[in-house]
């Protein structure tokens, strides 16, 4: 899908149907003749849309002095399904493009999958966008992106908590499942940010991309946002992490009262076998060959008192809790 925007002078951002200078250029999951049409009638380096096509690039930014194109690559979040893999139930995140092309003054977005950065960006839920000044499109869209990843952060948080409230009432694998994906999302978070982080930083030096004043300040506040996400990021995965080396604490404890109430349990239970046993052997017993009581009555009671013995001693050590 290919769409273009741009700026007009209500300062509203509306749909064009071809290409022009000042525009925003928006492509979602290119087929094969818009990849064609990108490359030979836009003029985007086939490179730049092969490494903006894959879903394991890495953030960065990249200059091409011959045909004066620049190339930034950054990671975005996304939420469980949003990439449309079904069964899925973990946040992560995906590479998204962009491509300055100053020579005919267009800024070009690529990416997998839609969004929704891309989609606040079109639908004009981001105040003061114009697609004519390209830097600062850019440090927004980066904005917008850093914004995002603080508000999936805490839904991971508030979803971390429920689950553990679950967890304390039943131990469930469904629940342990949930905690694990929630640590894996905070794991492909914390890379991606720190790579993210990079990039900014290599914006920041202005030897790429110039950069105004206002685009200065607009920066500092990505990488202030930035920096915040990547300590939530942090402080959530090394609880979630204390949550589950606790859990799994637990449930290995629980498992050793189990096993050692069972233990118990058979060590009673195998007292009358072995009464009974004696009694079944042709040896001289208390009580043998006395009608009645030495053929049921005194082993029944022997066997019964030593099991109420041994109930006893277990109890007062403690060992049927």
């Amino acid at each position: 899908m290919i769409e273009c925007f741009k700026t007009q002078e209500t300062g509203r951002i509306e749909k064009i149907e071809q290409p022009q200078a000042g525009c925003w250029v928006n492509v979602v999951a290119p087929t094969a003749e818009e990849r064609t049409w990108l490359e030979g009638e836009l003029g985007v380096l086939p490179e730049f849309v092969s490494s903006a096509l894959d879903e394991e690039e890495t953030s960065r930014i990249d200059f091409d002095e011959d045909v004066n194109q620049i190339f930034v690559i950054v990671d975005y979040p996304i939420e469980p399904g949003e990439d449309g893999r079904d069964g899925v139930h973990q946040y992560d995140t995906m590479p998204l493009s962009m491509v300055f092309m100053p020579q005919k003054g267009m800024f070009v977005t690529l990416s997998l999958f839609e969004n929704v950065v891309t989609r606040d960006m079109a639908a004009g839920r981001i105040r003061g966008v114009d697609t004519r000044y390209r830097t600062r499109f850019l440090l927004q869209l980066l904005l917008r992106i850093s914004q995002l990843y603080l508000v999936y952060l805490r839904r991971i948080d508030r979803l971390s908590s429920r689950t553990e409230e679950r967890l304390h009432a039943s131990v469930r694998n469904e629940e342990l499942i949930q905690m694990l994906n929630l640590e894996k999302s905070l794991v492909y978070f914390s890379t991606s940010l720190k790579s993210d982080e990079v990039t900014l930083n290599k914006i920041m030096q202005g030897r790429i991309i110039p950069l105004y004043e206002d685009d200065q300040d607009l920066l500092e506040d990505v990488l202030v946002e930035i920096h915040q996400a990547i300590e939530m990021c942090n402080i959530y995965s090394n609880t979630l992490s204390g949550t589950m080396d606790a859990f799994a604490s637990v449930i290995s404890n629980n498992l050793n009262i189990v096993m050692k109430v069972l233990s118990v349990i058979t060590i009673v239970m195998a007292i009358p076998n072995i009464i009974f046993g004696f009694y079944g052997m042709n040896v001289g017993l208390p009580f043998d060959g006395v009608p009645i009581v030495g053929t049921w009555v005194f082993p029944t009671v022997l066997a019964a008192a030593c099991c109420l013995i041994a109930a006893w001693i277990f109890k007062r050590k403690g060992m049927w809790h």
